[in-house]
């Protein structure tokens, strides 16, 4: 008989019947609900051969661990699901009309401002200066007088060169009717032509000289400043003066040559000028170089611009915008609606029923507080501006007050490229 020293131990664990046969009793529970039932069932099983095994004496411990799994499962299996009866309350989100507007792409350069016409005035010939007839800075008309050299030596070789030319021209008459009658040979008449020639030829030398003395203006403009004072003896080719043609005047930039498939003669330009800040002037492109740059890859691009007031000076910088395209229904939203991940774009769409879909978009071109929206929007509908940051995909959206979206809504833009 054995002794009460080697009587099996009680079992101190309920048989398997005392466990429910299911935990997630709950109706309505999700597909944790069947996985915490699977767990349940095994901690009884581990239970089960925990009474019967005695060497098993660390099954119960993970019997409790399997229980206390599958209650946590159960618990968040049979929660109410969002948005639904019990749920959480809709988000409240500021929200704006996807809008349809007229925008116009251009180009953002530096440029430089060049005078339509500019030359600097020189002398041609040698001499004192007698008159000096502009001042500095003044307007002129085409042909004015602006200074006259000394032409008193010129004007007495004026005069010896048409006496020596009218001598040369009665010999030839002379000897051009002698030659007729074959009084003198071929040779004398021949030389007697070309004595005439030369006379003739340095006689309009001299005239030509002679008017060289009186220097105008080759066309309207405005003066430079004076580099010569009356009396000055001057060689020939020394600098006078300038004289500058303003109105209109030029703008020159370098385009890159990316841009040049969307330029064409007679498109609009629009520039501005630090020394005159709020103001801006409009131009249109005249000349576009047949040749790429191959150090910089741009091509010159000149506009003309209208300066009756003459406010803009050759040698500035001018901030230009150059209209590439004008697109007069494109979809456009505020930039804050956008969440960037990479390269890629996504925007909250709110349907009729306020509920928000996260919807990939390919953006155009961007403008501070706007961004154009090529693909993936359509015009009216609704996009979340603020509250992004709070929503989930499927999640109800209440609007905020219409206070609230007055910083969103603006008039036409203008959409930048970035230059490159």
């Amino acid at each position: 008989m054995p002794t009460p020293n080697h009587l099996p131990a009680a079992n101190p664990w309920p048989p398997p019947h005392a466990f429910p046969a299911r935990l997630s009793v709950a109706a309505g529970c999700s597909r944790r609900g069947d996985e915490a039932d699977r767990i349940a069932h095994g901690a009884v099983r581990l239970l089960t051969s925990a009474a019967t095994d005695a060497g098993g004496r660390f099954a119960p411990i993970f019997a409790l661990v399997l229980l206390a799994s599958a209650a946590v499962l159960t618990l968040t299996a049979c929660k109410p699901a969002a948005g639904k009866g019990g749920g959480f309350p809709p988000t409240q989100v500021v929200m704006l009309d996807a809008r349809r507007q007229a925008v116009t792409e251009s180009l953002s350069l530096v440029g430089t401002l060049t005078a339509d016409e500019m030359i600097e005035i020189k002398s041609e010939v040698d001499g004192v200066v007698r008159k000096i007839n502009f001042d500095e800075g003044e307007p002129v008309e085409q042909g004015r007088l602006l200074i006259q050299i000394d032409d008193s030596k010129l004007a007495a070789s004026v005069a010896e060169g048409e006496a020596n030319f009218k001598l040369s021209e009665t010999n030839f008459e002379r000897m051009r009717q002698l030659q007729k009658d074959r009084l003198v040979s071929r040779q004398e008449f021949d030389q007697t032509s070309a004595i005439f020639d030369v006379n003739r030829a340095g006689l309009e030398l001299k005239r030509q000289m002679l008017k060289d003395t009186r220097i105008v203006a080759p066309f309207a403009g405005t003066t430079g400043a004076r580099m010569v004072s009356p009396g000055q003896v001057i060689a020939k080719n020394t600098t006078l003066t300038w004289l500058v043609q303003m109105d209109p005047v030029k703008v020159e930039v370098n385009v890159p040559e990316r841009f040049l498939g969307q330029l064409q003669l007679g498109q609009s330009i629009e520039i501005t000028v630090a020394s005159l800040p709020g103001r801006k002037f409009q131009g249109k492109v005249y000349f576009i170089a047949p040749q790429i740059d191959t150090n910089t890859r741009t091509a010159l691009v000149k506009a003309r611009l209208a300066n009756p007031k003459q406010e803009l000076r050759p040698g500035m910088f001018a901030n230009l915008d150059l209209a590439l395209q004008i697109r007069d229904s494109a979809v456009v939203i505020p930039e804050v609606a956008l969440m960037l991940s990479g390269e890629r774009a996504s925007i909250y769409v709110v349907d009729k029923e306020m509920t928000a879909h996260l919807r990939p978009v390919k953006t155009g071109i961007r403008l501070a507080g706007d961004v154009e929206i090529v693909s993936g929007l359509l015009a009216g509908e609704k996009v979340v501006v603020e509250g992004t940051q709070k929503l989930r995909p499927g999640a109800k959206v209440s609007p905020a007050p219409p206070e609230a979206s007055l910083p969103y809504t603006s008039a036409e833009k203008t959409l930048k490229p970035r230059a490159e």
